[in-house]
């Protein structure tokens, strides 16, 4: 009998390891080609790896709750076919599957410097550290020094996400507090060099509070996966960017207007509905293609132009959770193209049908808080991006308006644009300017166009 190696599949550019969250299948059991065996979880989604082969599962290689790098060999099943040196098949694209409440949520979590994954060492010793362990200790204050002595269990003695998080609870309740406050009083001159900024600057993480007591009438939840992941990215972000903020308002009137007579046609010409997010879409892209330096991301002291025009449409699930599928080169496409693109991500969130590669490679994100009924917001990046836009409520109000005969007051469909951008390489003049644009497409809006 032949036996098939099953590796821990790839679920997009960035994502390095992936933790088992549920084997379906034990040794000895039947698998069918394509059947599910196991559920994995990663920073970005939650996945169902099925199976590469029909056969017996012989082996499982992992336990649950293990965190196990891409390309691993995870299990192995025997089949009946003689082996041979093609009998080893591909991994296979996972099926993702948005659940709730464990699904990635607004950012694209991996900063810039981990687009190509390379081993990180702390320059003192040997040991390894992949990016998201980095991540964890840079979050969580751990230091270089604390690192080299957390024991890995890991390939070759490489420290873990199940390794470290397990040292950050230890470290909470006490367990490793002297051990750790000696460590952090005598960091090396390396270790100083390298994680200054992390001991020095960065902040507590949300579920990290030391209060025991808790006084009054006090309802306790334990945080989620998905609501840790959200409070860590967040406060990764922050920590990582200096935001900025700015606002303009724009008379979006001609374009209400026009969605409101094409609509029932479109819907029956197409086969899918006209919203007003394609057709902020359409002017981001356009106005992206005047500013490209919005279009990019950080690396360093090296600025990475995108020339590809990716949008990322924070899309609100029923649970009120959010996930940011990608619209890839959203300039090649026309209204109609970016309107099915829009409804089929939408759609696919809400159903959990998303794959893994429909969240990745965002180069830029628009999120609608008018949804919610707010007036303006003031987003936070979704990093490695350097800005992201938000666009508030539509509302009738009584306006001045400027005409060649004079000034008149009207009632006009108003709203609020506002753009958060990293001030490292979005500069004042760059974002207003930008968003400015962005607030004169929509206003310039041709009532008269076709689809």
């Amino acid at each position: 009998m032949a036996t098939v190696d099953l590796v821990m599949p790839k679920l997009g550019e960035s994502i390095m390891e992936a933790t088992i969250l549920k084997w379906h299948k034990h040794p000895g059991d039947m698998v069918a080609m394509d059947e599910t065996v196991l559920e994995i979880a990663t920073d970005k989604v939650d996945s169902e790896v099925p199976s590469t082969a029909a056969g017996v599962l012989s082996e499982i290689l992992f336990n649950v709750n293990d965190v196990v790098p891409i390309g691993t060999v995870i299990a192995r099943i025997k089949t009946g076919a003689e082996e041979t040196a093609t009998s080893r098949p591909a991994p296979v694209q996972p099926k993702v599957e948005v659940r709730q409440p464990q699904m990635e949520t607004v950012a694209e979590i991996v900063s810039s410097h981990q687009t190509s994954y390379k081993p990180q060492t702390n320059g003192a010793g040997n040991r390894f550290y992949s990016p998201l362990v980095l991540n964890i200790a840079a979050s969580e204050g751990v230091s270089m020094s604390e690192l080299e002595n957390i024991p890995g269990t890991g390939n070759e003695g490489r420290v873990t996400k199940k390794d470290i998080l397990q040292y950050v609870s230890e470290r909470r309740s006490g367990v490793r507090s002297r051990e750790s406050g000696v460590r952090s009083q005598q960091p090396t001159v390396q270790s100083q060099q390298e994680f200054s900024v992390i001991k020095e600057s960065a902040p507590p993480t949300p579920h990290s509070s030391q209060l025991t007591t808790y006084t009054g009438n006090v309802e306790i939840i334990e945080m989620d996966r998905m609501r840790k992941l959200i409070a860590e990215h967040m406060v990764r972000s922050k920590h990582t960017s200096p935001h900025v903020t700015s606002f303009v308002e724009a008379d979006v009137t001609s374009m209400v207007m026009w969605r409101d007579k094409v609509k029932k046609d479109f819907e029956k010409r197409e086969g899918t509905k006209i919203t007003f997010t394609p057709l902020f879409i359409e002017a981001i892209v356009r106005c992206i293609k005047k500013f490209p330096l919005v279009n990019c991301s950080l690396d360093g002291d090296k600025i990475i132009i995108k020339k590809d025009i990716n949008i990322g449409m924070a899309t609100a699930l029923p649970s009120g959770n959010l996930i940011v599928p990608v619209i890839k080169n959203a300039d090649q496409l026309n209204l109609v193209g970016l309107a099915k693109q829009v409804n089929m991500l939408a759609d696919n969130a809400r159903t959990g049908k998303l794959k893994a590669d429909d969240t990745t490679g965002g180069t830029f994100t628009m999120t609608n808080v008018g949804t919610f009924g707010s007036l303006m917001g003031t987003p936070i990046i979704n990093q490695p991006q350097v800005a992201i836009l938000a666009v508030g409520a539509i509302k009738k109000r009584p306006v001045v308006v400027e005409t060649p005969a004079g000034d008149s007051i009207a009632i006009r469909h108003m709203m609020y644009l506002s753009m958060s951008y990293d001030h490292r390489i979005v500069d004042g003049s760059l974002g207003a300017t930008f968003l400015t644009a962005v607030a004169k497409e929509l206003e310039n809006f041709n009532g008269e166009r076709e689809y």
